[in-house]
């Protein structure tokens, strides 16, 4: 049987915000394996840091990251309008929430999403209210109501369709909101995730979540009505901080250089216990899969059999063309 290919799907990604807002450095926690102790030494950006990211098999990121200093600020408004603004699959918008020019802030926000409406009027836009770990934490979702309130009024014809997030390096927050941004972006989602219930019903699992090998960013999930009924809502990027940081600490143990995300730190890592089993397990090039399932040793190799089974089929869906830099 003939492999069908799948494009390979570029998107343009526009990471911008004020000076000192953090965007580079949540940019290297999710994209360089840094941790967020490391990001204290990077420097502020100068103009445009252009990064080419492949995120799963048919999906490639170019990542601009604009400086944020007033300067560069007005030249993208002006002289680079038409470099910086077309095209763009994904604009993310970072307020300091600590900023003492807010209102400053908001005006530069609003002057952007007008140039982006103006020459990509289809992008979405994802706003994060970050550095919420120096808020109070029974303050912070006051401020978040707040902040969403201001920043939706600047925000033109995105208002009703965009998305915002608080955030902080220090937390799951993080990989929450580019959870959400990457998952917007993925072509064949929908595909993902039938293939993903068919593993499900196959192995009787309550719970079924696939991650991005580079980044641990959740992809999807499907679930039964018993794995639905989980109060911890925020268990999928819980699950994304602390198995990255499970995988940055093997390969540090194994001596492998920090920047090497292509090469996996481990196969499969596995829970037994009386009420149930928990496997991750190494689906494809670009993927891991965690299935939490009934108690049992048969079950458990039962559910092995059916991920290698499974393997050959997600690999399909990955399979492109391979697409030379620009």
């Amino acid at each position: 049987m003939e492999t069908k290919k799948i494009k390979q799907q570029k998107k343009k990604v526009l990471l911008m915000g004020k000076s000192g807002a953090g965007k580079s450095s949540m940019r290297s926690i999710i994209f360089s394996n840094h941790n967020a102790k490391d990001v204290r030494r990077l420097g502020a950006t100068i103009d445009v840091d252009k990064k080419r990211v492949k995120f799963l098999g048919n999906l490639i990121l170019d990542i601009w990251d604009c400086g944020g200093q007033d300067a560069f600020t007005e030249t993208y408004l002006t002289s680079q309008k038409s470099t910086i603004f077309p095209d763009v699959g994904v604009l993310i918008y970072v307020f300091d929430v600590e900023s003492h020019t807010f209102s400053r802030d908001l005006s530069t926000y609003a002057a952007i999403v007008s140039a982006l409406s103006d020459h990509s009027p289809g992008a979405r836009v994802f706003t994060l209210v970050h550095k919420m770990d120096l808020v109070a934490s029974e303050f912070r979702d006051h401020i978040i109501t707040q902040k969403s309130a201001q920043i939706s009024d600047h925000s033109g014809r995105f208002a009703r369709s965009m998305d915002i997030y608080g955030t902080s390096i220090w937390d799951e927050t993080l990989y929450r909101a580019w959870g959400g941004i990457v998952n917007s972006l993925i072509p064949n989602l929908d595909t993902v995730k039938r293939g993903l219930r068919t593993l499900a019903q196959a192995t009787e699992a309550e719970e079924v979540v696939l991650f991005e090998q580079a980044t641990f960013l959740t992809v999807t999930r499907v679930g039964s009505e018993m794995g639905d009924r989980n109060p911890y809502k925020d268990r999928y990027e819980r699950l994304s901080n602390i198995i990255k940081t499970f995988r940055n600490s093997l390969l540090t143990y194994a001596g492998a250089a920090q920047t090497n995300l292509t090469k996996p730190a481990f196969e499969e890592f596995a829970i037994k216990t009386r009420l149930f089993n928990l496997i991750i397990e190494k689906l494809t090039h670009n993927t891991y899969v965690l299935l939490v399932f009934p108690p049992g040793e048969v079950e458990l190799e039962c559910t092995r059999l059916n991920v290698l089974a499974a393997r050959e089929d997600f690999s399909r869906m990955e399979q492109v063309a391979e697409v030379p830099d620009t």
